[in-house]
């Protein structure tokens, strides 16, 4: 039983027919149709926003297609999204399996190694010793070190060296010797060949080719593919073509009509929001009331006032005794009726009778 387990091939087939996924903005990919046996270099390539990345995720269970049908080691998709999740591993995909820049390689890989125990172990091997389990972890960690040709003591620190300080090249080992210690069927790499020299580039297909030939099966997202990969090529989206629209005939801006305006005359220049005019209503002073009633009463204290300017004149002009009581009257009747209340009572008038000698 257990020679007939070592035969079988470690790797996963992959097979999908008119696959497809479509998001909020579309159909990222579309009729992706393909076969790959257990152990093949699978390289997407194609145009940058083609939906290579979607199409890596949605063959590892990460998204939902919406059309065609796709197995992954006999498991359906999107049916059996979790089974296929729990025998694929990603690699390096940016934006969803990114390394922490403040985390050290020795962290990561002790990381990894306690999370892969911890959630896709099985129950007897959470019933072992402590002891057994750090040994089966360290084991692991050397293991997949190992594969993904990352040398620890040619780092700058050793297993102390932080992330951030990592070449390019070493982080894409990193990142597979990570996938690694699950030991995955399916091992699913983006963005394989970015950022990489010739010579770096040369070193990393070598390594992918080592996983195959051990028997896992590997997805790599690329720009240009190797000779020896099965490639699936992704087109760009089209983009939707638009009705032209006929253009209206330009209508001047002097024959644009106005509201209660001819359609021959300009309209007037809008204010633009937010702006006072240059031109601004001068303050004026406060003006009087100019009513009816105001002015009359306006004239009749004119008119008492130059009666009492001319009674003041008179009386302080006066220096002989009236000559005669009619005289005296009138004096009196014009007194009073300028308003003056110390010389139009009828005291004044016989005072001034008693002064003629005329009573």
């Amino acid at each position: 039983m257990g020679s007939e387990a070592e035969e079988q091939p470690h790797g996963a087939a992959v097979v999908a027919d008119g696959f497809g996924l479509k998001g909020p903005r579309g159909w990222a990919f579309r009729k992706v149709s393909f076969r790959a046996e257990p152990g093949t270099l699978v390289t997407i390539e194609g145009p940058s926003g083609s939906g290579r990345t979607c199409l890596l995720l949605a063959l590892t269970g990460r998204m939902k297609a919406k059309e065609g049908r796709a197995e992954v080691g006999g498991l359906p998709l999107p049916r059996k999204m979790a089974a296929v999740r729990r025998i694929s591993a990603l690699g390096q995909v940016p934006g969803v399996n990114e390394l922490d820049p403040a985390f050290t390689v020795a962290e990561h890989l002790h990381e990894r190694a306690l999370l892969q125990h911890r959630f896709d172990g099985s129950v007897r091997a959470l019933l072992r010793r402590p002891g057994t389990r750090a040994a089966e972890a360290r084991a692991r960690i050397a293991e997949a070190v190992a594969a993904a040709g990352l040398d620890l003591d040619a780092l700058p620190k050793g297993g102390r060296t932080s992330v951030r300080d990592l070449e390019r090249l070493e982080a894409l080992r990193l990142s597979i010797a990570l996938a690694l210690i699950g030991r995955p069927r399916l091992l699913a790499v983006d963005d394989t060949d970015l950022k990489l020299s010739d010579a770096a580039r040369t070193e990393v297909w070598t390594l992918l080719r080592s996983l195959t030939a051990s028997g896992t099966t590997v997805l790599a997202v690329c720009s240009e593919a190797p000779e020896d990969a099965l490639r699936i090529t992704t087109l760009a989206p089209e983009e939707p073509r638009e009705i032209p629209e006929v253009p209206e005939a330009p209508v001047a801006p002097a024959e644009k009509a106005v509201a209660g305006k001819p359609a021959g005359e300009k309209a007037p220049a809008e204010k633009a929001p937010g702006k006072t005019t240059a031109e601004k209503v001068p303050a004026q002073a406060p003006t009087e009331k100019t009513t009816p009633e105001a002015t009359t009463e306006k004239v009749s204290t004119a008119k008492v006032s130059a009666q009492k300017v001319s009674t003041a004149k008179t009386t302080a002009g006066q220096t002989t005794p009236a000559k005669t009581a009619a005289d005296a009257k009138v004096t009196a009747e014009k007194t009073a009726g300028a308003g003056d209340p110390a010389s139009t009572t009828e005291e004044g008038a016989a005072d001034a009778l008693a002064e003629t000698g005329r009573s």
